[in-house]
């Protein structure tokens, strides 16, 4: 029984004194923190002071056996209050960044957390249990004080060469790798010098130059990035690589509106597939508009630009949009920009069909690396199929309710060609070319196909958009997604025998053309 006291002392001892010095070399943000949790700034001030003056002393009364039990004492009432504080804001869906251990640790509070806190509860109401009736195991200052001098020379020694071990293996670790990336740009710019590029834009069939799909070509090295989070911390490329799972660089700004509608998706995101991939937010901004936005959505891994010098570095254009870097730290998919397109490229990288690089879509007038065709909407309008539906074979089965609650199946539409449109009446490209639609389904010919519009959004924004055609509800996106859809407005062409006979076509011009260009019978 002395053992397992003395070890649980040492334990919360270690962990309080941890906590204590690390909350104090840092009041700022232990002072930030205690806000978020939602306290008055004014009480944050002085508690950002006590606190880890308050978690030193449990460390020290854990020590000696005379005041043990007031140690213990302390702990328990402490984790209690944090177990307290961090089940409030689960309930009202608020998930802040703990900052339970300074700058050293720090990450957005979760179940996880709150079981954490109730272990230790546990160790530390033991404590007391046994230190009420007098039984508080061997006085840890005694123990050390009853070795002999070479075990006391010893036991320092000891930890100092284990960790200069595993300070060394950790070194030589991210020696090897940052070598093997070093080692692979310098096959790349070999490959190029051998191969005579040019960097010049290869010019479209009818002479015009090619306009290059939005980011970096797949499979080049992914730029080097050097950012600040929200607490001061730094994270290059590599140390986001240092898991060696693939990297989803998010690109998003505080004041994009679209983002902020998607920011409580991407907190649940980086929860489910935290062992999938790591998704790291590149902001822009005060740190202080960002740190309020990560709290309430419960986001970690926000790193904050500048100015837009890692947009301009990827070619990203806009917000929200989203790249995908693999592990060996390649670019490994087009920009996705857009809600959809991000969903979309999330799905990809997580789903069954999870593979990278993803195929980067060609330029206008530029052969598909898929096919080998020209397509006529180039620039990322018309993409390949994922892998397992091809032109000519069966489409995906559907069933989905309609307007009026209906189910609704590919099979109702036997016998005629139908278009299917992947929708959002929220998406602002759908909305620029609703009127255009609305046209073009007004004035179909008997040679032009049936419209079936899959969309997300309510019953009554999709009733607003007054087409005559048959709209269905999918609000999680799974058809779009079983076709090869990654966002909105995109389009797909089935034959009357319920084959699919087009590519995904994506954009207003792709999709409108999709919709009345000559076709061949798959």
């Amino acid at each position: 029984m002395n053992i397992v006291l003395l070890s649980s002392r040492l334990l919360l001892t270690a962990i309080f004194f941890v906590a204590g010095a690390a909350k104090l070399a840092d009041r700022r943000g232990t002072k930030e923190a205690l806000v978020d949790f939602g306290l008055p700034p004014s009480l944050s001030a002085s508690l950002s002071l006590l606190l880890p003056l308050a978690e030193l002393a449990v460390a020290t009364a854990l020590m000696p056996s005379s005041t043990v039990l007031w140690g213990a004492l302390g702990a328990l009432l402490l984790l209690l209050l944090f177990a307290a504080a961090i089940g409030v804001n689960l309930t009202r869906g608020k998930k802040p960044y703990c900052h339970c251990f300074g700058q050293l640790y720090s990450t957005p509070v979760g179940w996880k957390t709150l079981a954490r806190n109730g272990m230790l509860a546990a160790v530390a109401a033991f404590l007391v249990w046994q230190g009420w009736g007098g039984n508080v195991g061997p006085s840890a200052v005694a123990w050390i004080g009853a070795l002999s001098t070479a075990q006391l020379l010893g036991l320092p020694g000891g930890v100092v060469v284990l960790g200069l071990l595993g300070a060394q293996w950790w070194f030589l670790l991210h020696l090897m790798r940052q070598n093997g990336r070093l080692l692979v740009r310098f096959e790349q710019l070999e490959s190029s010098l051998a191969n005579g590029a040019s960097g010049e834009v290869a010019p479209s069939r009818n002479g015009t130059p090619a306009q290059p799909a939005e980011g970096l070509p797949v499979g080049t090295q992914a730029p080097f990035l050097n950012l600040e989070g929200l607490y001061d911390e730094t994270s290059t490329l590599d140390s986001l690589l240092a898991s060696a799972k693939p990297v989803m660089l998010l690109f998003t700004d505080p004041n994009c509106g679209p983002c902020d509608t998607l920011l409580p998706e991407v907190g649940q995101w980086q929860e489910e597939y935290a062992q999938e991939l790591t998704l790291v937010l590149i902001s822009r901004g005060e740190p202080g508009e960002n740190k309020t936005k990560a709290s309430e959505h419960g986001l970690r891994n926000v790193l904050v630009q500048k100015d837009w010098e890692v947009s301009e570095s990827y070619e990203v254009a806009g917000t929200p949009s989203a790249v995908l870097v693999s592990s060996e730290g390649k670019v490994a998919s087009p920009v996705a920009a857009g809600a959809e397109g991000i969903r979309g490229l999330l799905a990809h990288a997580v789903g069954d069909r999870a593979r990278l690089p993803m195929q980067q879509p060609q330029a206008q007038g530029q052969p598909c690396p898929n096919c080998g065709k020209v397509h006529p909407n180039g620039n990322g309008a018309q993409q390949a199929m994922p892998a397992g539906v091809k032109v000519g074979e069966s489409a995906p089965e559907m069933e989905l309710p309609d307007l009026e609650g209906n189910t609704v199946t590919l099979r109702d539409f036997g016998g005629k060609e139908t278009l299917m449109v992947f929708w959002n009446p929220g998406c602002g490209f759908c909305q620029q070319m609703l009127p255009d639609l609305k046209e073009w389904e007004a004035n179909r010919t008997e040679g032009t196909p049936g419209l079936l519009l899959v969309s997300a959004g309510s019953e009554e924004a999709n009733r607003e958009m007054g087409l005559s055609s048959t709209v269905v509800l999918d609000q999680q996106f799974a058809v779009g997604h079983s076709f090869g859809a990654g966002g909105t407005p995109s389009a797909v062409l089935v034959d009357v025998q319920g084959k699919v006979a087009s590519e995904v076509a994506v954009g207003a011009p792709a999709v409108l053309g999709l919709a009345g260009a000559e076709r061949t019978e798959a």
